[in-house]
């Protein structure tokens, strides 16, 4: 497997695949993944090499597998810098799964593009099939972003949609995806969606029936996808009587801080928390806030990871989003699906603070994760669609 960023970091990625892995080792499968030496999301490497590793060194995983670690190029949060950097690990990531004991089978996990193109470079080099893993709804949120301006599609549309057509089993996260891509012409086109293990993810329920000062908390990257400006904004029209936590980074975090600042607005920043820190701010939140901007296109087969873990936890949801990811919030029952609006956010959580039986929830967000985004089914999933491709795969 090649991925731009994997344990012991905490990115989306990592977070998905680790949960993966535990139970494709556990099920007796093994894993070369080949990753760029730990140093998500500042840029350079923070933790002890032992535990980030070292490049062209062999590693042990959390589970059985095997990491093997490609140099990087040190970088802030220039877009331009971090895409020369996944293009150099990516670059390096050929001659060294060459190194491996030959797979059975190379994946390439997106939205690091380079991946993909390391990948197929990669499986063709070893005579492989090719599984290709779209996170992201690429090449339209190139389109979406401005990365690509015109009618004349880029070189990285093309390039993408190159290595999709040749791959030998397309995996997106959300049906929606899955859906395009078939109507483009895409034949072997599966999905299985990110979730989480529930059994770790303690349910909290509602928030306390009383109190004076209402809590709004997100969780997740800062950057120009999620529009966080809309909910600083919100809570500055509501004022001293609520207040915002924002838990993570991103690009986009010192415009957001500067933002908040000028509105002086309630507004706390976190520095990205892990384990207990993060179960203890979700306990003192009355709503999660899940957010996309809506004026992409792409964002309406697009699902927050984040989103399985507050359905999980069992509290409110500020969804600020379409499509896809709100269908799934009302079949949950999660909360309250919301414009993208300043002005609709900060009524909702008016409104919520005035009326407190509206954040009482029951667990049938849990229950809905549990039936549809639990990684034991979500790998048996996964582990099924592997086994069929390399049984159709001619002998080598």
């Amino acid at each position: 497997m090649l991925a731009h960023s994997y344990w012991p970091e905490n990115s989306p990625p990592q977070r998905r695949w680790t949960a993966l892995l535990r139970e494709f080792c556990a099920s007796g499968w093994e894993f070369d993944v080949v990753t760029p030496v730990a140093h998500f999301p500042v840029g350079r490497r923070e933790l002890p090499a032992e535990l980030a590793g070292r490049a062209f060194r062999r590693q042990k995983g959390q589970f059985t597998e095997l990491i093997r670690r490609v140099p990087y190029l040190p970088h802030g949060n220039s877009h331009l810098a971090r895409l020369l950097d996944q293009c150099f690990s990516a670059a390096m990531s050929v001659p060294l799964g060459l190194l491996t004991r030959r797979p059975d089978v190379v994946i390439a996990t997106a939205p690091s593009l380079p991946i993909l193109a390391a990948g197929y470079v990669l499986a063709r080099l070893r005579g492989v099939p090719l599984i290709v893993e779209m996170r992201d709804a690429w090449p339209d949120l190139a389109r979406d972003s401005r990365m690509v301006r015109g009618r004349v599609k880029s070189v990285v549309e093309m390039a993408v949609e190159f290595v999709q057509k040749r791959a030998d089993l397309v995996v997106t996260v959300t049906e929606g995806f899955a859906e395009t891509l078939r109507a483009r012409g895409l034949k072997n086109v599966k999905t299985v969606s990110n979730g989480l293990h529930v059994d770790t993810i303690p349910f909290l329920g509602s928030s306390e029936p009383e109190r004076d000062v209402f809590e709004a908390l997100y969780l997740g990257n800062h950057g120009e996808s999620q529009r966080l400006d809309v909910v600083i904004r919100a809570s500055a029209l509501v004022g001293d009587a609520m207040h915002l936590h924002l838990v993570g980074h991103g690009t986009q975090r010192p415009a957001l801080e500067k933002l908040a600042a000028e509105l002086g607005a309630p507004v706390t920043f976190h520095p990205s928390l892990h384990g207990q820190d993060v179960m203890d701010r979700y306990a003192s939140a009355d709503t999660c806030i899940v957010s996309l901007r809506d004026d992409w296109k792409s964002f309406e087969t697009t699902i927050p990871s984040k989103t399985y873990e507050v359905l999980a936890v069992g509290r409110h949801v500020t969804a600020v989003v379409k499509g896809e990811a709100a269908r799934i919030i009302e079949d949950a029952d999660a909360g309250d699906i919301v414009p993208s609006t300043p002005e609709a956010v900060a009524a909702l959580w008016r409104e919520l603070a005035a009326d407190r039986s509206r954040l009482v929830r029951s667990d049938t967000s849990r229950q809905w994760v549990k039936e549809h985004a639990d990684y034991t089914q979500l790998a048996e999933r996964y582990m099924a669609l592997i086994s069929g491709l390399l049984s159709k795969a001619p002998a080598t």
